[in-house]
């Protein structure tokens, strides 16, 4: 099955996935936050916009709006086309090189082999169907493009779902990624390329060699095209080779008009041009999948030099901020079909998984089969030497006896009960670019925990929590409440709001004695501010904990008592960098949406839970 965009409006609509909004809405928060409330729906739709405008300017667009394709499950596995299992199981038979026994076992490998031969892409010298219309010299005009900004502290408007072509200086190497690309007038884009990625490294080619750098952005057509884009496949392999592989059939690409790239030949957009490496400009600030903006900062420059498209377009876009989005579903399939690939590094790994919560690079659950000492810890410097894994701060690790990953009720009794400040392992290391708690851009500190061995704690009482704020707060007095979760273990996790008036740890010094005299009632004290955590909403608790602790400095072990500060740091805890504003949707938007009818079962309830306003 291959889907451009018409045919994969006619597939979702057969299949009930997706909701038609004839309402005009602006392209600036409306249509954006409206899909965002969506895909946090247990039942959530795509989104076909058919009437984007834009109230500024006055403009309306004959180019509708697609959105929220990959937000559940249920999509994920009808756009895959086949169960998600038996792609990585696929991947995990080619894995297997060991010869086969038995004429049948040798026609299954050869079946299995003879699919690699979907993997290269065609290549024609013809003119695509993405090239219907072509846009030149002064017809060149981003502007005519219903491109959304989403958040009200961004930079401006944004493309948040293309598929970004690049190749090396030679030629030889080529990649596909997913870049955000903000829009600064109608013929230049920034070009969203940090520091670790395929395409910066091709960039400092062009640079050293003192040429310009052809890019290529294609919107639409098989929503996988996108998929493979943020793909964590090596460096040097195409990223469309795998479409190849998953949907075994060739992606036939086109010639661009007016640079030397190549892109699919159904897709709806493409916009083509050439960076100059000898420019920078400031790119964002962006309200990015962290949940919170990231700075403003030089990137390159892509001047357009065509736009091209079908005669009728339809214009693809996501978004990002606080979790759940359409990013947990696109992180869900690479979860599954890349664990075939990390057992061939990380020996003994049976299982992991990436909680929505912890926005894929935060945290991290593993599941080993342990044969010898320290093999928990040789999986996690694995891990934080292995790609995009490497960016991983907290890594979690369980035995084979563990509960499902995915059980978090069950899982976090195990951990507890096998929790020891004893088996914690910090260091420090790689970062993903966004992440914004780290002291230093890029580099810091990495939690590896090792829960697999029970504890034994017989004299551990866990108390109340109003008995244990009793004892609690004469001993710190920014704290202004607490609760506790998981007392029925040896390590129950206590979170402390507090209003921060100076550095915790410093204050925490001052009554040491204080708080050891409670290791009989309390294990692992975690601080949030006040003013941003609603204490009995674990799961933005959890969003926002993994975000904002840089495990070398924020972690203080006192004997069987594990102190971590995660609320927002400044000057006074050492940290220089500036520390960015979660993204938060705009009440006048909410309240113009309900006016609407269109988010009737949208409750206050629903917009508490995920942090919607605040």
């Amino acid at each position: 099955m291959t889907l451009d965009s018409h045919k994969l409006i006619d597939f979702l609509q057969s299949h009930n996935e997706l909701t038609i909004i004839n309402e005009p809405l602006d392209i600036y928060l409306q249509i954006p936050q409206l899909a965002y409330l969506e895909v946090k729906k247990p039942n959530s739709k795509a989104l076909l916009f058919t009437n984007p405008i834009c109230a500024k300017s006055g403009k309306t667009f004959d180019i509708p709006v697609l959105m929220n394709i990959f937000g559940s499950h249920k999509r994920l596995n009808l756009l895959c086309d086949k169960p998600i299992a038996d792609i990585a199981q696929h991947i995990q038979n080619l894995l297997a090189l060991k010869p086969p026994k038995g004429a049948r076992a040798i026609l299954k490998k050869l079946q299995e082999l003879a699919t690699l031969r979907f993997v290269f892409p065609k290549y024609t010298k013809s003119k695509g169907l993405c090239q219907e219309i072509i846009f030149q010299n002064e017809e060149i005009n981003l502007l005519n493009l219903p491109i959304l900004t989403t958040w009200e502290h961004d930079g401006g408007a944004f493309i948040t779902m293309g598929q970004v072509y690049t190749q090396s200086l030679d030629g030889k190497a080529k990649n596909l990624g997913m870049y955000r690309l903000q829009v600064y007038d109608e013929k230049h884009l920034g070009l969203h390329w940090q520091i670790h990625k395929d395409s910066q490294h091709f960039y400092h080619q062009y640079k050293q060699a003192g040429e310009k750098m052809p890019v290529s952005i294609a919107l639409g057509g098989d929503p996988l095209y996108i998929w493979c884009g943020q793909a964590p496949l090596p460096m040097g392999i195409f990223e469309l080779m795998l479409y190849g592989f998953i949907r075994s059939k060739k992606p036939v690409l086109c010639p661009c008009i007016t640079n030397p790239l190549f892109v699919p030949n159904d897709v709806d957009i493409v916009i083509e041009g050439w960076v100059d490496t000898t420019q920078m400009r400031d790119e964002g600030p962006f309200g990015d999948h962290t949940g919170f903006y990231t700075p403003i900062e030089p990137y390159p420059v892509l001047e357009v030099s065509a736009i091209t498209m079908r005669k009728k377009p339809i214009f693809p876009a996501t978004i990002v901020g606080k979790p759940p989005l359409e990013d947990k579903y696109m992180g869900y399939l690479t979860e599954r079909v890349f664990l075939p690939l990390l057992q061939t590094t990380a020996h003994g790994l049976i299982d992991y998984h990436m909680p929505e919560n912890g926005v894929f690079h935060n945290l991290i659950f593993a599941k080993i089969k342990p044969q010898y000492p320290s093999h928990a810890q040789q999986i996690m410097h694995n891990f934080w030497g292995v790609g995009q894994m490497s960016f991983v701060k907290h890594a979690i690790f369980v035995d084979e006896n563990a509960p499902e990953l995915t059980d978090y009720e069950a899982l976090g009794t195990y951990i507890l009960e096998r929790f020891s400040p004893n088996n914690l392992l910090i260091t420090e290391g790689i970062c993903d670019a966004l992440d914004h708690s780290s002291p230093q851009f890029a580099h810091g500190g990495k939690l590896g925990v090792e829960a697999i061995t029970p504890v034994h704690k017989p004299s551990f009482a866990a108390l109340s929590d109003g008995q244990l704020w009793e004892k609690f707060a004469p001993l710190f007095p920014q704290a202004n409440a607490l609760k506790q979760y998981f007392t029925h273990t040896p390590n129950p996790i206590c979170i402390v709001s507090v209003v921060k008036q100076s550095h915790l740890f410093t204050d925490l010094n001052e009554n040491l004695k204080g708080f050891q005299a409670l290791q009989n009632c309390l294990s692992i004290i975690i601080f949030v501010d006040s003013h941003k955590n609603n204490l009995a909403n674990p799961y933005m608790l959890t969003w926002r904990i993994v975000n904002n602790i840089d495990a070398k400095r924020d972690i203080l072990i006192v004997e069987n008592l594990v102190f971590i500060d995660a609320t927002d740091k400044s000057t006074c805890d050492g940290h220089l960098r500036e520390w960015p504003q979660d993204t938060n949707c705009s009440p006048s938007v909410i309240a113009t949406l309900k006016k609407k009818g269109l988010i009737d079962d949208i409750d206050d309830e629903f917009l508490e839970h995920f942090g919607i306003l605040h």
